[in-house]
């Protein structure tokens, strides 16, 4: 796992020292690459590749980068972990290595076999090839996007970095604010890909090649896609046992996989259903206690360590758990725009921060459970849209209109403290949160309109109405096919809510202490095994992850799991009302911050002014959504220490 940045200025006229230019790109990622540092500069064209390492395989010298190899050069981000089953297959061609590294691996597949090398690979990864003969850069990004690859183009110069801070470094970095992008952050708390902040800086797809060429013409080639892998992918006619057994095989020899390392390696484990399962598989097959990591909150509303402690204690781990005070959170807020170069609005980034930095104390490596809820069907907005929106459909759009006026007229809030009493939510957590997604979707026009919304925390008429312009979150023209809406629907946020969230929580979070966090369930296979599962072996009756579930049952008390889904959440209500209520209020006075993200300053007024008085419910998700863009501001365009 490393850091990796550079440039290739086509045009260069000697206005700006390159070195320079690269070591302070490429220590600006020191954080995640604390080990050792590299650079590769061609003056005569203007490129120059910068690497930070954090050593996880062949800790000698010899696997520094950038490495090179006949005209080659490359930098690589990641892990390979089938890299010694494809470096047999070259050394049967007559390949031979000289380093224990899969970046080696890299190099010469893509001698042997070109762009197709990638098929073969099974882990995650971001890199950048460049040939010295032909003066060709080749860029690619892994599959499903768990690695970070960010570029940029304006005027002949081409950048590339792991993470955005890096591009600041370079004299010619046009910081335009892109609006489409502040958009879909506005909606969702994130910016999925290919969009960025940025106008001119752009995320690498999932499962992409970039290739650029002295001529200057950028070209973007898909190798893998989700929105394929669905459409492509029929439900299986295989029984239920016969799937139940070739998932268990799957899933346990992706977790062993991840077990690669010349580093300690450990696992999180919140008591769930996917770090329980991620857990028991390993521990079953590792010779040694498996170290696992648990962070506590002393706030029984939001504290699940107690469950991961039963299971940890089942299973007989290692087991090391933190609890946290209201105090340690609130040390971490003012590291995030430092940690989250591009505005991000999860805040169980805040705990993910602190289980990492407690697991970093004992391993260099950890796993996490991250994807199995987009893949089994785990999310409660996935039983809605199967449960409620076919109802709804049904509605004449008169009565639509008429039930959404009424349930608007409910006050979430109230819902939230008598959900106990209501049968029909007695089994849901933030309902006051849900309740008014699902108030804005009532008057969806199809299916994945109606996920759409149900996905955003502002209703499209109040972004318009505070930012102008409305970017559409997701959009395919692919059918959802009978008895896989579950698929369809963790198809749609493999493509968007894992990468744009999920996965840049887990990254950033994770290489900010230089931990190597690993995510077996996001396995390829694994995913194109999950979509020819049909809905009912993803959700049955009450339980979600049926099929995974089974599984887990063989080696965990099904007493240890089964409770309502509780997620990684934080009381920031609570500090938005106190700690932070000041800096929320600056915001409606900063008139820059407001002309840059084009926001309508009587709106921001308003929607602060009636979160702050608590008259009128307000989202408090968006309301940390405008806080942290506020200090994002201040730290990346206002260049302030926050």
């Amino acid at each position: 796992m490393c850091r990796i940045t550079g440039f290739w200025d086509l045009n260069y006229d000697h206005t700006y020292p390159l070195q320079d230019t690269l070591i302070s790109m490429r220590d600006s990622l020191q954080h995640g690459g604390p080990d050792s540092a590299g650079a590769y500069i061609n003056g005569d064209i203007g490129l120059g590749f910068g690497h930070r390492r954090l050593s996880i395989l062949d800790l000698s010298p010899a696997g520094q980068q950038p490495m090179f190899w006949e005209e080659w050069v490359i930098v690589f981000n990641g892990e390979i972990y089938n890299f010694m089953e494809i470096r047999k297959k070259l050394e049967l061609e007559g390949f031979q290595f000289e380093t224990g590294t899969d970046t080696e691996v890299i190099l010469k597949a893509f001698k042997a076999w070109g762009k197709k090398m990638v098929h073969e690979f099974r882990g995650f990864f971001a890199f950048a090839l460049f040939n010295q003969k032909t003066n060709q850069l080749t860029v690619c990004r892994d599959r499903v996007g768990v690695k970070p690859l960010f570029w940029y183009w304006k005027d002949g110069l081409f950048l590339f970095a792991s993470e955005l801070k890096a591009f600041h470094q370079h004299p010619k970095f046009d910081k335009t604010i892109d609006q489409k992008a502040v958009s879909l952050y506005l909606q969702q708390g994130y910016i999925p890909y290919p969009h960025c902040i940025f106008e001119y800086a752009h995320k690498l797809p999932a499962g992409a090649y970039l290739e650029l060429d002295t001529q200057q013409q950028i070209k973007i080639e898909k190798y893998w896609n989700v929105q394929e892998v669905y459409a492509n992918t029929s439900i299986s006619t295989a029984s239920e046992a016969e799937l139940e057994e070739e998932l268990e095989h799957l899933l346990t020899e992706s977790f062993e996989l991840r077990m690669v390392a010349d580093v300690p390696v450990g696992a999180f484990l919140s008591g769930g259903i996917d770090s329980s399962t991620v857990t028991a598989l390993l521990q079953k097959k590792q010779g040694r206690q498996l170290k696992t990591f648990t962070i506590g909150f002393h706030d029984k509303e939001y504290n699940e360590a107690q469950h991961a402690k039963a299971v940890a204690t089942h299973l007989g781990t290692e087991h090391h758990e933190l609890y946290c005070t209201e105090k340690d959170f609130e040390q971490v807020i003012p590291l995030l725009p430092e940690m989250y170069d591009e505005p991000f609005g999860d805040s169980s980034s805040i705990p993910t921060y602190l289980v990492s930095k407690m697991a970093r104390e004992q391993v260099t490596v950890s796993l996490s459970s991250d994807g199995g809820d987009e893949i089994f069907g785990g999310y409660t907005k996935y039983e809605i849209t199967q449960n409620f929106y076919p109802k709804i459909q049904r509605l004449p759009s008169l009565l639509r209109s008429t039930l959404k006026g009424v349930s608007a007229g409910v006050n979430p809030l109230w819902l939230e403290q008598n959900s106990s009493k209501i049968p029909i939510l007695k089994n849901y957590k933030n309902v006051s949160n849900k309740f008014p997604k699902l108030v804005n979707a009532l008057g969806a026009k199809d299916t994945l309109d109606f996920f759409n919304i149900s996905s955003t925390y502002i209703a499209q008429k109040d972004l318009i109405r505070l930012h102008g312009a409305y970017q559409n979150r997701y959009a395919t023209n692919l059918e959802i096919e009978a008895q896989r809406l579950i698929s369809y629907l963790g198809m749609v946020d493999i493509d968007t809510y894992l990468e744009g969230d999920i996965m840049t929580k887990v990254d950033r979070a994770t290489m900010a202490v230089a931990l190597e966090g690993r995510d077996p369930f996001l396995d390829h296979k694994i995913i194109e095994f999950a979509m020819q599962l049909p809905d009912n072996l993803k959700i049955k009756g009450k339980d979600t992850k049926y099929l995974l579930r089974k599984i887990l049952y063989k080696h965990v008390p099904q007493e240890l799991i089964e409770r309502p889904k509780q997620g990684f959440s934080i009381p920031i209500q609570k500090w938005l009302l106190s700690s932070l209520k000041e800096p929320l209020l600056s915001i409606k006075s900063d008139q820059a911050f407001l002309t840059t993200f084009q926001l309508n300053k009587n709106e921001i007024q308003r929607i602060i002014d009636n979160f702050i008085q608590q008259k009128t419910y307000i989202n408090p998700h968006f309301i940390w959504f405008l806080y942290t863009l506020h200090q994002w501001y201040l730290r990346w365009i206002k260049n302030e220490k926050v």
